[in-house]
């Protein structure tokens, strides 16, 4: 299926680690021109030489978007470049497993910052590309999500930043002055995935048995989510074809969550 978005130009926040990696080279096999930030070095050295070898132009930045004069910086750099964006992908969040389960044993400290790299690093983004998609009459924005943004469960900090960023995607996808300009909004809430160097694989390592016995007893098929899973859901809402997918919560989680 030709998903209608060869020659575009992309932006995956925090791109070159896990989900935002595999979305990023998604987007890259159908023609996309992507960008990727990132704090760490060597994986922006990676992804960047893994998109050239797909044939399309590349842009890879160390950035953290904590700091909102890096978000800045990056989206500079891609306007810089390419003139405009037509797809933003808010990747970067996370603080499923910060604190502690003691809510009054968490500092306050950590609900700020969860809020901060999730929501905030979203808005900062939206905003400065909004004016280019409605300039061009065509756009796709996707928050990248959890099942805990669509139903209790996790830690409260978490929750909160992903409900969020789910509640701002549906907000905009009802502004007609947008959405009638050809840009979408959505979210896609992934559940447990399994990712190199993260919680999953430290708890697999600790002890597999208890960790298959877990995997069988609260996912529905028996195991954890692919980044590329994730990835291929991604790149069909950002595609042409998904033209009146707008405002939507959707969930990619095997059925793990319990929300429908």
């Amino acid at each position: 299926m030709d998903l209608g978005i060869k020659n575009k130009y992309a932006l995956v926040t925090g791109g070159t680690h896990g989900i935002g990696k595999a979305i990023a080279l998604s987007l890259a096999d159908e023609g996309c021109n992507v960008a990727v930030c990132s704090r760490t070095f060597p994986r922006i050295r990676e992804t960047q030489e893994q998109l050239k070898a797909k044939g399309v132009d590349c842009l890879a930045i160390q950035a953290d978007v904590m700091i909102k004069e890096d978000i800045n910086r990056v989206f500079n750099m891609v306007i810089e470049k390419w003139g405009t964006l037509h797809i933003l992908v808010n990747n970067v969040g996370g603080g499923g497993r910060w604190g502690k389960e003691d809510i009054e044993a968490t500092d306050e400290k950590v609900w700020q910052e969860v809020y901060e790299k999730n929501v905030m690093s979203s808005i900062r983004f939206v905003k400065l590309v909004i004016p280019y998609m409605r300039k061009q009459k065509w756009g796709r924005i996707v928050n990248i999500t959890s099942i805990y943004g669509r139903e209790a469960g996790g830690r409260p900090w978490f929750n909160i930043a992903k409900t969020a960023q789910t509640v701002l995607m549906k907000n905009l996808s009802l502004k007609k002055d947008l959405v009638r300009n050809g840009i979408t909004f959505n979210s896609i809430a992934p559940g447990g995935i399994m990712i190199p160097d993260t919680g999953w694989e430290v708890e697999q390592k600790k002890d597999p048995v208890a960790f298959r016995a877990m995997l069988n007893e609260k996912f529905p098929l028996g195991r954890l989510g692919k980044p590329e899973e994730v990835a291929s859901v991604v790149a069909f809402i950002c595609s042409e074809k998904a033209s009146l997918v707008n405002g939507a919560s959707i969930p990619v989680d095997g059925s793990e969550g319990r929300s429908f």
